[in-house]
Parts: C-alpha cells; sequence; structure tokens
C-alpha cells in the first residue's frame, strides 16, 4: 500500500510542484498526497483518511496555524508523524514546533531533494513505529491470554482451606506461587473413602503454557485414579504409562503421591523421583521421610514400575512436602535456600498450625531470595494428623 502524505500549505502552487515532482512515487504506488490549505482543513482531512502518516505542515497560514495544528496533532492517537516548513532563520518557531512533536523540518523555499530525502527518513521512523505498536498489540494478546491461562490453572487447584472443615482427624493446607504467569507445580488431595486421603504434589519440567498444560493432564489422571482407589505405586505407573505413550516433547515430572488413614495415621505413598518429603513430630524433631525405592521421574519412559511403601503418622505429626522451588530459590548472591535451612526452618516452627507453617515457609523464602527473581514455581502441602 502507498503512504500516505498530508501538504498542509496555503500557498496555491505547492500541490502542483510536488505532484510533478514525485510523479513517479505516486505512479508506481508509492506514495499518495493530501493537500489542505491551513490546519482546520488538514483535522478535517486526517478524519476522513485516518491511514495518513505523514504531515508536511507550513506554520504561517490563515484559520489554523502550523502551530497549533501540531498541538491538535498530538491530541490524536497512532504513529502519524510531523515535520514542519518555516522560512529561514524562524529558530523560534521551530523550536516551539519540534517542543510539539515536529521530528524534523524543512527550510523554505523548499530544496525538493532535501524534501525527498526528509520524506523517506520519516517514513521509515513511521514504519518502526507501526511495527513496535503491533508488537505491543501481539505482546497485549499474549498477555491477556496469559493471564487468563493463569486463572484457569489457580481454578484447577484446591482454593478452599481447610478443605474439610468437618473433619477433626487432620489438619491440612496447600500453596503455590507460579515463577512465571502459569507454571508447572500443583498440588492435589481428595477422600478415597470415609477414612483414606489421598494427597500429591507434582513439579513439571518447564515452564510456561506448556508445563500448565502437562500439569492439568496429570491432575486429571491423578482424580481418575482416585476413584479407581489404585495403591500409590500403581496410581504413577497408571499417570507414566499414559503420559508416556504420547509424549512427543519429552516433558516429564517429579512427583510424590501418598494415601492416609485418618483414623488409624497409616501412610502408603510412591514417589517418582520427587524431593523427599519430611515428617514433623511434636517430641522427635524433624525427620526425612525414608524411601528405599524412590522411583524415577513420571511420563518420560514407559514401562517404569514404582512401588508402593508404607510408615505411620503418630498422633500429633505432619508430613511435608514441597517442591524444588523452595530448595532451590536463590539470594542475590546466587546462594540457594538448600536442604539444611529447610530442615532448619521446620525445626523452629514445627508446632504451628499447618496453615501458618505453609505461609511462613513462603515468607522466609522470600525474605531469604531478597528481591533476587523467582527462578522455579514453588508449592508447599502440608498435613498434620491430629494429636489424640
Amino acid at each position: 500500500m502507498a503512504y500516505q502524505i498530508l501538504i498542509v500549505d496555503d500557498e496555491p502552487d505547492v500541490e502542483l510542484l510536488v505532484r510533478q515532482r514525485f510523479r513517479r512515487n505516486i505512479r508506481n504506488g508509492e506514495y499518495e498526497f493530501f493537500f489542505s490549505q491551513n490546519g482546520e482543513e488538514a483535522l478535517k482531512t486526517i478524519a476522513g483518511q485516518p491511514g495518513i502518516q505523514l504531515v508536511l505542515t507550513d506554520i504561517n497560514m490563515p484559520v489554523m496555524d502550523g502551530l497549533t495544528l501540531l498541538s491538535r496533532l498530538e491530541e490524536l492517537s497512532g504513529t502519524r508523524r510531523a515535520v514542519i516548513v518555516s522560512a529561514y532563520g524562524d529558530m523560534m518557531n521551530i523550536r516551539t514546533a519540534m517542543n510539539r512533536g515536529a521530528v524534523d523540518f524543512l527550510m523554505k523555499p523548499i530544496v525538493f531533494e532535501d524534501m525527498e530525502a526528509t520524506i523517506r527518513k520519516v517514513l521509515a521512523l513511521v514504519a518502526q513505529l507501526h511495527a513496535a505498536e503491533e508488537q505491543n498489540r501481539r505482546l497485549s494478546s499474549i498477555q491477556q491470554e496469559l493471564d487468563m491461562a493463569a486463572r484457569i490453572q489457580q481454578a484447577l487447584l484446591p482454593e478452599t482451606f481447610p478443605p474439610f472443615p468437618d473433619r477433626g482427624e487432620f489438619e491440612l493446607h496447600a500453596a503455590m506461587l507460579p515463577a512465571k504467569e502459569v507454571g508447572g507445580d500443583f498440588f492435589e488431595f481428595a477422600f478415597v473413602d470415609q477414612d483414606r486421603l489421598a494427597f500429591a504434589v507434582g513439579d513439571v519440567s518447564g515452564k510456561g503454557v506448556p508445563a500448565a498444560i502437562f500439569m492439568a493432564m496429570i491432575q486429571t489422571l491423578l482424580r481418575a485414579a482416585v476413584r479407581q482407589r489404585l495403591s500409590p505405586g500403581a496410581c504413577l505407573e497408571h499417570v507414566n504409562e499414559t503420559l508416556a505413550a504420547k509424549n512427543s516433547r519429552s516433558m516429564f515430572a517429579t512427583l510424590f503421591y501418598g494415601i492416609l488413614n485418618v483414623s488409624t495415621g497409616e501412610l502408603q505413598f510412591a514417589n517418582g523421583g520427587h524431593n523427599a518429603p519430611y515428617v514433623l513430630s511434636p517430641r522427635g524433631g524433624v525427620r526425612v521421610l525414608p524411601s528405599e525405592k524412590r522411583g524415577i521421574l513420571v511420563g518420560a519412559l514407559e514401562g517404569i514400575v514404582y512401588e508402593t511403601e508404607c510408615c505411620t503418622l503418630a498422633p500429633g505429626e505432619a508430613i511435608v512436602v514441597s517442591t524444588d522451588g523452595v530448595t532451590e530459590a536463590m539470594d542475590p548472591q546466587d546462594e540457594l535456600y538448600g536442604d539444611e535451612r529447610l530442615e532448619r526452618f521446620l525445626s523452629e516452627h514445627l508446632a504451628l498450625p499447618v496453615a501458618e507453617l505453609v505461609a511462613a515457609l513462603f515468607a522466609s523464602v522470600e525474605r531469604f531470595a531478597n528481591g533476587a527473581p523467582q527462578a522455579d514455581d514453588i508449592t508447599v502441602l502440608a498435613l498434620r494428623r491430629s494429636a489424640v
């Protein structure tokens, strides 16, 4: 499409001279010229031709002069740019014009070679501005989509805490903070039957929308496993086989899945390459949940066997499952939060109610990071068996 250029000048021979000088450009469809004799006519022309990208305007004109026109053009949105035309030595008006948005100026009498060069230069600038504006529109659209994806992802996670207020046998709280708009961490919990509570924490490889979609697939499979009352090991095998069979992007996840009998304290669990959870005991301090059969990552390879292991949570004991976004959080000096700092934190706060414990851990990581960018999603789930 031709660049549209508006010439604003009250001299009657300007249009003839411009059309004569640029006849080849006009004939080749490069430029399309419009002409107005004052600022008021120019604004009407722009209203009828919003595609005009360049305005060359004289200063001294009847009805509305060029400086007033420049002020009005500043009020209009878009990438349109203006060049002022002034008599030689009229530096005060030129400075005023530049302050009102003119990007260049031409001297009278006009040297057409200079005019051609100025038109090419300013139109190149307009093209750059238009490309930048288009890019901003695309980025804004992407951001809106990411915001929507983030809201959908948060909606997939349990949001109401305490989740089972009529059950006094346990306390449960969890939270996830994505490093980007959408993340790959997740948590899940649901009753298998009257006494057995299933819970899971996972961390998908990568970030952004692909990780969030992979996460949603795992959550769906986990919910199906709960309905089928699969053991933790069988559950991880089901999730792994389903994902690995159609995993062209070679994505994977770490996944811890447990089932706690809230009446007896029996805990069955399986670990698919996830960070080892911690058990918090009011009398025995903090210990790593032993796992002799920790499996490999979930979703990467078919045919993997995941073993179900067992232990017992005594009354008052809690299990804390987190993703590596906690231990791998970094401060401005690139020091890691680390396992030792996490264990010390849990030792100092093990008596807190689980909701306060999770909130305090997030606050501890934030203080440690001290403004350093969050590099990974952070998820923590805490489940305590009530004291008898």
